[in-house]
């Protein structure tokens, strides 16, 4: 299966979701949510977390945090007109390189196939990240900006072996499901599911599966590509911190180390609302923490599966371009002389 999208944690303007929520829970009222059998707050269901707000704040924005009801409509708009201008430049693109285009689409699916968005979320916010105040991504360590580079250079060459390619391309981990969960171009559904001692987290996206224990064990130091979960409840809000993550860029998370402390909060603040919470702590890769909140719907559909591998002919069709590439340059270098 290919995946085309376009996620980048540094873009200013990244246009992800169609949700608009349909009802906020009233910001003077608590809302107490339903108890599931065991007596702890009920978060279970299919939630969707499509949203129509960029991970950074716009320079437009620039110390504006949130926008007024004009805004919101002149900002949809805008959305629209740049989608489709990006669009037609992929299109230009294509036909410079050579490349064949039909109607809407070049290099990629056309919009009948993307599932961005096209509205802002209900919260109003100009972007996911709420700390630092500025809504920006903290600036990367010495050491964040070098494994960036490495990663760059190792994505721009001709590939060499399945390890160069990144992993949803590898279908091990699918792009937006992480963890962290971040909205992203398609499959932007999870099914949260309760048990007095545990709670599990799947993924649409590579159908991914998370199993969090809640009584308090130990963490094993075992990494994984998931990193290893252990929640808890404080008041009626789920707790999950997550650690040991499996090498580095492993991740949904653009240029996470093998450090990265992740601490998940999901709590139910209205009957079809789950304000999803987390905060990213890796040292060595960013100068200080930094914090997102997304606003997840319920969704009455059931959740599918994404059967990314399909025998992932992908990647070996990849790998023998590439050979094929090389060879060509051989034999056009031997030639020359």
């Amino acid at each position: 299966m290919r995946h085309w999208f376009r996620v980048t944690l540094g873009a200013s303007v990244v246009v992800l979701g169609v949700v608009s929520l349909s009802s906020t829970a009233d910001a003077g009222q608590a809302f107490k949510a339903a108890r599931t059998a065991d007596g702890q707050p009920d978060l279970q269901g299919v939630w969707d977390f499509r949203n129509g707000t960029p991970l950074e704040r716009p320079k437009e924005f620039e110390n504006k945090p949130f926008l007024t009801e004009q805004e919101i409509a002149a900002y949809e708009q805008q959305i629209a007109i740049a989608r489709d201008q990006d669009r037609r430049d992929q299109n230009v693109q294509a036909k410079v390189a050579g490349e064949e285009t039909t109607g809407d689409v070049a290099r990629a699916y056309n919009d009948f196939w993307w599932d961005f968005g096209k509205k802002v979320t209900g919260t109003k916010r100009t972007s996911l990240i709420i700390d630092p105040p500025d809504g920006k991504l903290p600036p990367l360590t010495d050491l964040g900006k070098a494994r960036a580079d490495k990663r760059s250079e190792v994505r721009a060459r001709i590939p060499e072996t399945p390890e160069d390619r990144g992993v949803s391309e590898r279908c091990l981990m699918g792009f937006n499901a992480g963890p962290p969960m971040s909205p992203s171009a398609y499959n932007n559904n999870m099914q949260l599911v309760q048990t007095k001692d545990s709670v599990a987290i799947v993924n649409e996206m590579v159908h991914n599966v998370r199993i969090i224990p809640l009584d308090g064990r130990p963490f094993t130091n075992v990494p994984q590509w998931s990193g290893e979960s252990r929640g808890r409840w404080e008041g009626d809000t789920l707790v999950v911190e997550t650690r040991g993550f499996y090498g580095e860029d492993n991740t949904s998370l653009q240029n996470q180390g093998p450090n990265l402390n992740l601490t998940e909060r999901f709590t139910r603040v209205a009957p079809d609302q789950l304000k999803y919470e987390y905060t990213i702590n890796d040292p060595s890769t960013w100068t200080k923490p930094w914090s997102v909140e997304v606003m997840m719907v319920q969704n009455n559909q059931p959740l599918y599966e994404y059967a990314c591998h399909e025998g992932n002919y992908g990647m070996p069709n990849s790998l023998s371009a590439a050979r094929y590439q090389e060879k060509a340059a051989a034999e056009a270098k031997k030639g020359s002389r």
